[in-house]
């Protein structure tokens, strides 16, 4: 499916117009559905891939998703060690189902793990190997599931909302259990996609249980599966994305009537956190004196800490244009918090993820109506790494929030000062960084500011 971005002139917001001819994108910063299943399981500790595919579909995503997922591995499940059946020439014609077959009993045998997630790549999908049947045999030796996530079906975005399509049809008990109160479940932060996951995840966390929420973050915790089997008993759902995990967090409501909060991004900095907070404080009946105790707390600690570097955030810098080229929920967040927090321009917002034609006036709105400044930035859906390479051309913006990929030349192609913040990043190691919540946007701060008085 090819794409032109066409400019409204009187908006000043660049959209992008949908053809039904196929076109090649150079370098899209995403991979294939199979990718997206096998990151997300892997996010689940104890959860397992089993990859019913080619070899190459496996070792692949070594570089595709792990790496560029700021240098990041698989653990003992990812990886080199993945299972997979390494379908050749001979089950094209044969099939597959019972090397899956004799793979899955093995696994579910050899390894110490809850979850077996078999992913279907594009070969068993061509040749129709049944692998619901194959699968079927082994539900009451295990928790296992099917994903079918052929690499022509969607991204590795959608493969996030593939894992969860599985979990709730398949692994999820029909009936809801007992609710317990203020409590939520988190949705929209894909792993390894989301490079800044692990630590997004837990600020999250730490900042609802600071107001007396109860979060299942579901994702790096310990005892995955439990995680998992807690999210019928919610009162809320959560998802901090204007895409990804909205279509699990609307099945769960339909199978267990839980309700859901949608926030379009992860919050980054103290005016985005504390909307967050005051927006699902209110769903769940916290206090209000309780929620604006603690914001008020967290915001004298954050701005007094934002005084320190204010005169290099304010004079140093030659000009304060910015442009971002992230996926959805991060570029929301990145370009509301330079905006409204730093006083800074935007100029160019480039959305890297793809997201369906459906939710893309939702994110032009939340960037254009949401910005406490005069400057109104081109914002164009952008998947084609040459594309935004080209888009960024002839710009007057002085910094650049991106993915590594532009790192190497920023200076030299666009003289302005980079800070990686999108995937693929293979320039840093990302552990427990983040940039959600208060402490997040300090972090963006640093590094901003060591962008320009750090040596070159």
């Amino acid at each position: 499916m090819s794409s032109e971005n066409t400019l409204d002139n009187k908006s000043g917001i660049s959209t992008n117009v949908e053809h039904f001819e196929r076109e090649s994108v150079e370098a899209p910063r995403y991979s294939c559905a199979l990718a997206g299943v096998y990151g997300t399981t892997l996010g689940i500790r104890g959860g397992i891939p089993i990859l019913h595919s080619g070899a190459g579909c496996g070792v692949g995503q070594l570089f595709g998703t792990l790496y560029a997922g700021g240098e990041s591995a698989g653990g003992n499940e990812g990886g080199t060690s993945t299972p997979c059946s390494c379908l050749v020439e001979e089950h094209v014609i044969l099939g597959g189902e019972e090397k899956l077959r004799n793979l899955i009993e093995s696994t579910i045998e050899i390894a110490n793990d809850e979850l077996f997630v078999v992913t279907s790549g594009c070969v068993p999908s061509l040749i129709g190997d049944d692998v619901d049947q194959v699968v079927e045999e082994f539900r009451d030796q295990a928790a296992v599931i099917h994903v079918n996530a052929p690499g022509f079906k969607a991204n590795s975005l959608e493969g996030y909302n593939l894992f969860w399509d599985a979990i709730i049809d398949q692994l999820l008990p029909e009936e809801k259990g007992t609710v317990k109160e203020k409590t939520v479940n988190i949705f929209g932060i894909v792993p390894y996609n989301h490079v800044y996951w692990k630590g997004d995840l837990l600020t999250i966390k730490t900042l609802l249980e600071s107001i007396g929420i109860k979060t299942n973050i579901i994702f790096s915790e310990k005892n995955g599966l439990e995680h998992i089997n807690k999210i019928p008993n919610a009162e809320y759902n959560i998802v901090v994305n204007p895409w990804l995990g909205v279509r699990a967090v609307e099945k769960l409501e339909e199978k267990y009537g839980t309700p859901f909060i949608k926030y379009p991004n992860v919050p980054v900095g103290a005016k985005q956190t504390g909307e967050f907070l005051r927006l699902v404080g209110e769903k769940l009946n916290i206090p209000n004196e309780t929620v604006e105790e603690f914001i008020t707390k967290k915001e004298d600690w954050n701005y007094r800490l934002m005084e320190y570097p204010g005169d290099a955030i304010i004079l140093v810098r030659p000009n304060s244009f910015y442009a971002v080229a992230a996926e959805s929920s991060y570029a929301i967040g990145f370009t509301k918090f330079l905006a409204n927090e730093l006083g800074y321009l935007p100029d160019i917002i480039q959305i890297t993820d793809n997201p369906p034609v459906e939710v893309r006036e939702e994110i032009l709105s939340e960037i254009k109506n949401n910005l406490d400044t005069v400057v109104e930035p081109d914002v164009i859906f952008e998947a084609d790494t040459y594309k935004i390479r080209k888009n960024l051309e002839d710009r007057p913006f002085l910094f650049l929030f991106s993915s590594s990929i532009e790192a190497p030349t920023s200076i030299e192609d666009y003289n302005a000062l980079h800070v990686p913040i999108s995937y693929p990043i293979y320039n840093r190691s990302v552990l427990v960084k983040h940039y959600a919540g208060y402490d997040g946007g300090l972090t963006l701060v640093e590094d901003i500011v060591s962008s320009f008085v750090g040596p070159l």
